[in-house]
Order: structure tokens, then C-alpha cells, then sequence
């Protein structure tokens, strides 16, 4: 079935109180335009057509890497006048033109695609809507049809009777149009109280024209909820993050308390990976088969690789954890960090664009930015590596089976040689050869008695203090 779709996102969103655009508001880490666009591509359409207004340029930025084309609005005139924008790239299109809001992330391909469908149904001709059936359809239009089925009028409730207000079926706001759209779209008035064009006033033009008008019910009504507000984009926010962590369950993922876990859809999780309550995953994440993140963990943009584990309260940013190592607890992994087999870095250890190799050791208090750690190599409490002179980085290598003593500082750049040692307490300033013990520090002196002696010739000094 060749369509298209027709996707209005030219709205500021007054009711956001914000002043980004009201489809840039981001759910689960993405603009919500972008679910409803990526619908209608999964959905077959031949054309998609996003219209823009308010932020135009913004918007058109957040779909730059998507096969989609941009009518603009101009001034706001109601629905009916943002679908005569895109008049000028849909007039010669021969098939459905399928209508909806760029604030329904919920929606599905297949339920997008149904009016479609239902007018290639009755031969191209006319149109069709999808509805819903409500328990409570406050604010809805409603959808009338007659004795035989077919759809009589859309009411809007204000101006609905007694009985015609009791109807649940209501119009959702999505529709399907054949090619006389475009001339019905000229005839409309904007003599209402907002001075707008509005589409269920076409609706009323096909149906003057005897012309059949289709009423699809939506298989789920939650498909079609939009969101006006921040209440209500947190209301889809969670319908879409449910969906997602059922999905990962049902392939294999385990969630400890899933209610308290966020993830992304572009995070990736094997079967067998293990999520920790409060754990929050984010962009371009893999976990896994076996991995585990620890409770109240963040992690960004990172591979966590089969087997390895992040402890409870790590923050990972574009790090890399091969089989068996471990970060945490309270650990944190910044950009270019890489944990290879085995390694482990504990708490309070910080890591920055520096390769860790096979089974090194840092289980505390450690700085290692820019550097390069070899096999088995262990690092001691409080060792930093001073990578920043001021105005440029430099790099510290470090040999295979080193040792770098407690609070030891190693001022890059500089090399640390295999199975070296580095005394407790140094400042390294110069590279320190295969096998050698390297000592940098003032000699220590001991002057016995001292503090006796001083307490007897300054007796006043410590009555003051007491």
C-alpha cells in the first residue's frame, strides 16, 4: 500500500511552560517527534512530511539523520491550515494521506498505517479516522454514526447535546484523506472564538460531499495519547520505559525492582544481564551476557562486556569493561576509560581516557588520567597522575607488574618501567627503568624527645590551649 504521513509538529506547547518546542521535549533520552517519524517510516509510507513552525530549525536538526521532508506553518492557524502547508509536497502524491500530531509517541506502525488501510479498503475514495472508546471522554469529539453504522458526524463536545455527549467513541485525531483533501482544505472558515482552521471541519466536508467516511477503532487507546503538558509527558514517558523493560525481561534481562530502573532505547542488554534496583542506563550502552550493574549505578555510552561487573553507586561515561573486570562500588569511569580482563578499580577511583591492562589493581582513592597501566600492575591508595601542566595533557606509562606505592604522584609525562617500584609517598618527574626502585621524597628526621621538651619550656602556651 503506497501512503503518506503527514506529521504536525509546528506547535510551541504553550502549556509546557517551557521554550524549547513542545516535540523536542526529550522522553527516555530522544525527542519525542522522533517516535512518532519513525513510526510512520516503519509504517511503509512512501513520503513523510514533518511540518514546522515554532523552533522550525530546531526541529528540523533532531530529524537531520532521518529520510523525512518539512513543510513550514508560518503563522499558527490551527491543524487544518499546518496540513494545507504541506499541500506543496503532497498535492500530485497519488494515495492515502495519513494526518496525526508529532506529540503521539505512543503510536504504532501498524496502527498508523490502519486508516490507510481502511480507505484502500473502500476503493481509495473519502476518507477514515481512527477512534477510541473511552470510559470518561471529557474533551473529545464525539463520533456519531448512523443505523447503519457509518459515521453521520464528528461533534466537538461543547457543542454536543445531553445524548450525543454520553457517546464514548470519540475521534482521536488521526486520519487518512484521498486526494480531494487538499481542495476541501480551501473551503474552510476560521469564524470560531481562536480564529483557526480546524481538521475535524473536513471531516464535515466529506461528509456534505456523500463522500464514505471510515471509523477505525484504535486497538489500544493508549497508542494515541498525547501530551500537552509535563504531567502528561511523564505519563507517557513511563508507558514508553514499562514497555521497554518488559521487553528486556521477556528476552532474558533480570530486574531487581524493575519499577526503579531507566533505560534507554538505544541501550542494548543481553540475555542473563543483571540490573540492580535504581540502576540508570543511557545512549549507546551494551551489557553483557552475565555483566551485573550494582544498585544506584549510572551508565553512559559504555560497553560492559560479558561476565564483567559495575558495583553499586559507579558513574560510567564511555567506558569500556572487558570479561571479569570490575568498577565500584563508587567508582567513576569517564570518556576513553577501558578495563581490560580481570582489571578492578574500587572506590573512589577515577578513570579518564587511560587503558588499564589485564588484572590491574586500583582499589582506592587513585586519579589515573591519560595513561597507560600494564598487566598485573598494582596501584596504591591515593596515586595520582598529574596529566594537565596547565595548558596541555600528557600521557604516563606504566610497565607490566609495577608497583606505585600509597600516595605516590607520577608527573607525566613519564614512564614507569616493568616491575618497577615506586616508593609510598614519591613525586616521579623522570622515567624510572626496568627493575628499579624509585624514591622521591624528602629524607625523614627524627628528633627524639622533642615534644616533651618543647611541652616543658612553653608550659603557658598549653594551659591557654586547655
Amino acid at each position: 500500500m503506497k501512503h503518506a504521513v503527514v506529521i504536525l509538529a509546528a506547535g510551541k506547547g504553550t502549556r509546557m511552560k517551557s521554550a524549547r518546542p513542545k516535540v523536542l521535549h526529550p522522553l527516555l533520552g530522544e525527542p519525542m517527534i522522533r517516535y512518532p517519524v519513525r513510526a510512520a517510516l516503519a509504517s511503509g509510507a512512501e513520503r513523510v512530511v514533518v511540518v514546522v513552525g515554532h523552533g522550525a530549525d530546531e526541529v528540523r536538526g533532531a530529524l537531520a539523520d532521518l529520510p523525512v521532508l518539512f513543510a513550514e506553518q508560518g503563522e499558527p492557524l490551527g491543524t487544518a491550515h499546518a496540513l494545507r502547508a504541506a499541500g506543496g509536497v503532497l498535492e500530485t502524491f497519488d494515495g492515502p494521506v495519513v494526518v496525526l500530531g508529532g506529540d503521539t509517541p505512543l503510536v504504532s506502525p501498524a496502527t498508523l498505517a490502519a486508516p490507510a488501510t481502511a480507505l484502500v479498503a473502500q476503493g481509495g475514495e473519502g476518507m477514515a479516522l481512527l477512534t477510541l472508546t473511552l470510559e470518561d471522554p471529557t474533551g473529545y469529539g464525539r463520533v456519531l454514526r448512523g443505523a447503519d453504522g457509518r459515521v453521520r458526524a464528528i461533534v466537538e463536545e461543547k457543542d454536543a447535546g445531553p445524548e450525543e455527549r454520553g457517546v464514548r467513541e470519540v475521534n482521536s485525531g488521526v486520519y487518512a484523506f484521498d486526494r480531494r483533501v487538499w481542495g476541501f482544505l480551501d473551503t474552510l472558515s476560521n469564524q470560531n472564538a481562536a480564529g483557526e482552521y480546524y481538521l475535524p471541519d473536513v471531516v464535515r466536508r466529506y461528509l456534505e460531499a456523500g463522500l464514505p467516511v471510515a471509523a477505525v477503532p484504535a486497538p489500544d487507546p493508549a497508542e494515541l495519547l498525547g501530551a500537552n503538558d509535563r504531567a502528561q509527558l511523564a505519563v507517557l514517558e513511563g508507558i514508553l520505559l514499562d514497555r521497554l523493560r518488559r521487553r528486556w525481561m521477556r528476552s532474558g534481562v533480570r530486574m531487581h525492582l524493575p519499577e526503579t530502573i531507566y533505560l534507554e532505547p538505544s541501550v542494548r542488554l543481553a540475555p542473563d544481564a543483571v540490573l540492580e534496583p535504581g540502576v540508570v542506563l543511557k545512549g549507546a550502552t551494551e551489557i553483557g551476557e552475565g555483566a551485573r550493574i550494582g544498585a544506584y549505578s549510572v551508565v553512559a555510552d559504555s560497553v560492559i562486556a560479558p561476565g564483567a561487573e559495575v558495583r553499586p553507586h559507579s558513574v560510567l561515561e564511555g567506558a569500556r569493561l572487558a570479561a571479569g573486570a570490575v568498577a565500584g562500588p563508587f567508582a567513576r569511569l569517564r570518556p576513553g576509560a577501558v578495563l581490560e580482563e580481570g582489571a578492578f578499580v574500587g572506590n573512589f577511583v577515577e578513570v579518564k581516557k587511560a587503558r588499564l591492562g589485564p588484572g590491574v589493581k586500583a582499589g582506592h582513592l587513585a586519579y589515573l588520567g591519560d595513561a597507560e597501566v600494564g598487566e598485573g600492575t598494582n596501584v596504591g591508595a591515593g596515586v595520582i597522575t598529574a596529566n594537565y601542566d596547565g595548558e596541555r595533557k600528557h600521557r604516563t606509562v606504566v610497565g607490566r607488574r609495577a608497583f606505585l606505592g600509597s600516595n605516590s604522584v607520577l608527573v607525566a609525562p613519564v614512564t614507569i618501567g616493568e616491575e618497577a617500584f615506586v616508593a609510598g609517598g614519591s613525586t616521579i618527574t623522570k622515567d624510572v627503568p626496568d627493575g628499579a626502585l624509585a624514591i622521591a621524597r624528602g629524607r625523614q628526621k627524627v628528633l627524639e624527645g622533642w615534644v616533651w621538651r618543647r611541652r616543658r619550656e612553653y608550659p603557658k602556651e598549653r594551659e591557654e590551649r586547655s
